[in-house]
């Protein structure tokens, strides 16, 4: 049972990698992003994509604990 489920994962894992590979290669037109008329340097569309995912990845975790912090913290009730 332990072997059929590691065949499972490394499969799974060699799907999911071809997978970003193919989004890799069929994106690599370069695109530059204009935000609030700050111009940023010329980049390809998949590159962009990946970086914002994992941005998006790291925000979550942080935005969780630092919510998570404050709804533990003691609550003065204004009698």
């Amino acid at each position: 049972m332990r072997n059929v489920k590691r065949v499972l994962l490394a499969v799974f894992v060699l799907l999911l990698v071809l997978v970003v590979l193919a989004f890799i290669l069929e994106n690599q037109q370069s695109i530059s992003l204009l935000f609030f008329g700050l111009v940023g340097p010329q980049l390809p569309v998949s590159l962009l994509m990946v970086l914002t995912l994992l941005v998006g990845m790291a925000i979550g975790p942080i935005l969780s604990w630092v919510l998570g912090r404050a709804s533990r913290s003691p609550r003065k009730r204004v009698v």
